[in-house]
């Protein structure tokens, strides 16, 4: 099979997703631009959780295409040319695809450390001698090799978080998902999270980052999108869409934003 790669970045096109009688994405279009960080904002239920969740085919799309690295998606699911990939296919094309939830998703009977290694040796077949010293290269990369023996439940949150983090580079992604990466943690724990985020994981990847912090998405985004109703309503530069939105729905929820 053909691997996606980051430098033909993520296009979105006409994309409909709904839960039953609700439309979650509304036709909606996008480009993520290769090798650069692009950052989501939005009201709550705008889509855009379930945007990157389709992006990673953890949810179906109903209607357009999702094209990422040259890989395309539509609502048959990731295709190899004309036909579906098959369970190890889609395997193979998620690993390209690093996704760090909001509310970290590991695994609470395994260590810091086999939370690591699980996917690279389980599903791709690494030697578990190779899993282990990338899993502990970048354990200190997060400052958290001191951790690899623990259990999630004896960590912080933060703590969770850059674990989850750790275990979405592993595999050396092209892409990199952010769900909120910092929704779930006390506002004292969120930037030691943010700083691994821009120091670490976005660096020469394609990413999306589905955010809340507008300082943040000032500071590591090359690309600003606003999205309301399952659209994106807005979209440029930072310093344009931060400081000089030209929409009044857009003027709105960034003035609710700095105002918490």
């Amino acid at each position: 099979m053909s691997f996606a790669t980051a430098a033909q970045g993520i296009e979105v096109e006409t994309v409909t997703k709904s839960f039953g009688a609700l439309t979650v994405l509304n036709g909606i279009s996008l480009m993520i631009r290769p090798g650069l960080a692009t950052a989501v904002l939005g009201p709550s239920g705008s889509g855009k959780s379930t945007l990157v969740r389709c992006i990673n085919w953890l949810e179906r799309i109903q209607d357009g295409r999702i094209t990422v690295g040259g890989i395309v998606v539509t609502a048959r699911g990731p295709l190899e040319g004309e036909r579906p990939m098959r369970a190890a296919e889609v395997a193979k094309f998620r690993a390209r695809i690093g996704l760090v939830f909001q509310s970290f998703n590991l695994f609470p009977h395994l260590t810091v450390i086999g939370n690591l290694i699980e996917a690279p040796v389980g599903v791709l077949g690494w030697q578990r001698a190779d899993a282990l010293a990338k899993a502990m290269d970048l354990l200190e990369r997060v400052n958290l090799a001191e951790k690899a023996s623990e259990y999630p439940a004896r960590l912080s949150g933060g703590q969770q978080q850059r674990v989850a983090i750790a275990r979405a580079l592993m595999m050396d992604p092209p892409f990199m998902l952010f769900d909120e990466p910092t929704s779930a943690l006390d506002p004292e724990l969120t930037g030691e999270v943010l700083k691994v985020i821009g120091g670490l994981a976005i660096r020469g990847r394609t990413s999306v980052i589905v955010t809340h912090e507008v300082g943040f998405a000032r500071e590591v985004a090359d690309w600003v999108i606003i999205m309301d109703g399952g659209r994106v309503i807005e979209e440029g530069p930072p310093a344009d869409v931060l400081d000089h939105p030209a929409t009044e729905r857009a003027r709105t929820f960034l003035g609710r934003l700095r105002r918490t």
